[in-house]
């Protein structure tokens, strides 16, 4: 799904107020049975849960509240995500590690067990088949998650790479966690009632840590990191565990975190400047035009080894045409495909995410222009339906980012 969910979620949220719910709802989910669902479906429709096709699957956008409102809420207190749709799953044997490097752009080997990074699967031309978490749990066993829309392809992909790296007398098997469900709780009330539910010492786990442990009676995968910018965890837990994970979390906030749905999840991750692959990524772009340059490890910059080497190499030597910005702008939202003009009128790149951040109150965006213009503070034009209006390169993250490191 293409476009800003927020802005679908804001158009079903109108439709749902001025006409017959029943017939909305058919308009919706025209393809209903073809939908796959998570084991979670059944209790998002009984919290009111509005359902979207996302990526294959039934998800809810919102809830009762407004997108607007359940961003803030998780800003000032939390909101608790069903990610299920996403893919999670674990690399294992002797070789897992130099395996993974030949796909990805992160020094792999240079992981502490027990921690993880953003990484970036890449072609041969070096652009981005998928962005993901990677943990490595140990030396011989890599935990990651991949985006439910590129599912297919990632593990096409990761299955013909594996099958050639075994051929040649590698130790590498890989397990799909689909028995699993995954939830993510977010926002500054996430360590306090998560901590109501396990014996471990969250307060010891930091931004992008790992750990196997008892969450609430079910053995759980749990990594500190999220998608919105503040402090949370990504929770991996089995799926017949997942409604009771979920009634508990609830309970022990006691109405403070709320279930959260995409539409939220999508203003979140844009007010943090975070990709969005399918909008802010693509095969034909590349992790140094993306701005992830910082995710590609020292050791693998003076290597190479993986996928599209070359042409990310002479990037980061010769500089990107084209580099990923943050902006501020005037009028309406801009939204996915707007044209950024300069000053004079000429085109100078392409919005790929927009809308109007709920925390700051304006209009913020993210797009691609060219090099030499990415500067903080640059004015530019934004074409909305054929109009222009005035837009200034920001930094971002827009809103600052709350996650939990050592001090």
């Amino acid at each position: 799904m293409r476009g800003s969910l927020w802005q679908l979620g804001q158009s079903i949220t109108r439709r749902l107020a001025q006409a017959d719910k029943k017939a909305v709802t058919r308009r919706y989910f025209a393809s209903e049975a073809d939908l796959k669902k998570t084991v979670l479906y059944d209790f998002h429709v009984a919290h009111g849960g509005k359902l979207v096709p996302f990526a294959g699957w039934s998800m809810p956008i919102q809830y009762k509240d407004s997108i607007m409102d359940s961003t803030i809420n998780c800003r000032q207190n939390g909101g608790l995500f069903d990610v299920s749709h996403m893919c999670g799953l674990s690399l294992k044997g002797k070789d897992c590690v130099p395996f993974l490097e030949k796909l990805v752009i992160a020094d792999v080997a240079g992981l502490a067990h027990g921690t993880g990074t953003l990484t970036v699967f890449t072609n041969e031309k070096g652009g981005a088949i998928d962005d993901s978490v990677i943990t490595k749990v140990k030396d011989d066993h890599i935990y990651l998650v991949v985006n439910a829309g590129c599912r297919d392809k990632d593990l096409a992909h990761i299955e013909e790479h594996m099958k050639a790296f075994k051929a040649k007398g590698g130790d590498v098997s890989w397990h799909i966690h689909d028995e699993r469900s995954l939830l993510a709780l977010q926002g500054p009330l996430a360590a306090p009632v998560l901590q109501h539910l396990t014996k471990d010492d969250l307060s010891k786990l930091y931004f992008g840590e790992f750990r196997i442990l008892d969450i609430n009676g079910a053995t759980c995968f749990l990594t500190r990191t999220g998608y919105t910018g503040e402090d949370g965890f990504e929770i991996s837990v089995p799926s017949e565990n997942a409604e009771d994970l979920a009634k508990a979390i609830l309970e022990k906030s006691e109405g403070k975190v709320r279930l959260t749905g995409l539409g939220a999840r999508d203003s979140l991750r844009l007010e943090a400047g975070l990709c969005l692959y399918g909008n802010d990524m693509e095969q034909h772009i590349t992790p140094v035009e993306a701005g992830l340059t910082w995710a590609i490890g020292k050791r693998r910059r003076a290597e190479g080894g993986f996928l599209g080497a070359e042409v990310i190499l002479k990037q980061l030597a010769e500089g990107p045409s084209i580099r990923r910005v943050g902006f501020i702008s005037t009028g309406p939202p801009p939204r996915s495909h707007s044209e950024i003009q300069d000053e004079k009128g000429s085109n100078i790149g392409e919005i790929t995410s927009g809308g109007f951040s709920p925390c700051l109150k304006k209009n913020i965006a993210m797009g691609y222009v060219k090099s030499g213009l990415h500067k903080a503070g640059t004015k530019a034009k934004i074409l909305v339906r054929g109009k222009a209006y005035d837009g200034v390169v920001t930094k971002m993250p827009f809103v600052p980012t709350k996650y939990y490191k050592p001090s």
